[in-house]
């Protein structure tokens, strides 16, 4: 009898529950959005060698990307800094000579700490003996601090677009009652251009790494009043 009566009791709050009407509510899309010189940078590299001889293109290889630790670690690079990305030795086929050749890669992940060390770090890789250079991608070490600030401009950004909306109708919001957010970081490519010959000081420019943006979105619903 006692189940009995417990089942009445969920079941006619159920029907209660089920009868009242949901809340009005205003839903708006709110932005913000935060500009910043990046002071940092990752820098990926790749050393590349080939041959008929796997195991001497593998050495040779090898000994390139020491010399790459080396200098590294002679710049004062931490060891945490440096990564590599995955180590390749591929067997290929020449239709034309009809023979194989071997190709040995390895990349190596930089990541530089100081913008201001950029030209003197590439310009030591390059003497070490890399052959490619795969991507440089632009940081901000205030990345977190500026998520934060960019999530308030959009919250009031989003509040205010609410209000606009309800005072045209006389009415007022209420509190929130849902918050949804999806995040941008948009990070400047290397600007790389032609190497300029400054004559006060003598130092080659070859890139510009312009401003990062960090912007973040939201979807608030506030109850309508």
């Amino acid at each position: 009898m006692k189940n009995i009566s417990t089942v009445i009791i969920l079941f006619s709050s159920m029907i209660m529950q089920a009868q009242i009407p949901p809340k009005a509510t205003v839903d708006v899309s709110g932005e913000g959005t935060v500009k910043v010189v990046p002071d940092q940078v990752s820098i990926t590299v790749r050393v590349e060698s080939n041959g008929k001889n796997p195991k001497e293109v593998k050495q040779l290889n090898d000994q390139t990307v020491n010399e790459v630790f080396a200098f590294l670690r002679v710049s004062g690079i931490p060891e945490k800094n440096i990564r590599s990305e995955y180590i390749n030795l591929t067997k290929n086929y020449d239709y034309n000579s009809k023979t194989y050749q071997y190709v040995a890669n390895q990349s190596i992940r930089i990541f530089l700490e100081d913008l201001s060390k950029y030209e003197m770090l590439m310009n030591g890789l390059l003497e070490t003996g890399i052959n490619r250079i795969d991507t440089v991608q632009f940081l901000s070490s205030k990345e977190a601090s500026l998520q934060s600030e960019a999530r308030q401009k959009a919250i009031l950004n989003a509040k205010m677009k609410a209000e606009e909306y309800v005072a045209a109708l006389g009415q007022a919001i209420g509190k929130a009652v849902h918050i949804s957010e999806f995040q941008n970081v948009s990070v400047p490519s290397p600007y790389l251009r032609s190497a300029v010959l400054d004559s006060s000081n003598s130092k080659m420019q070859t890139m510009a790494p312009g401003e990062m943006e960090i912007q973040v979105q939201v979807n608030v619903s506030f109850e309508l009043l």
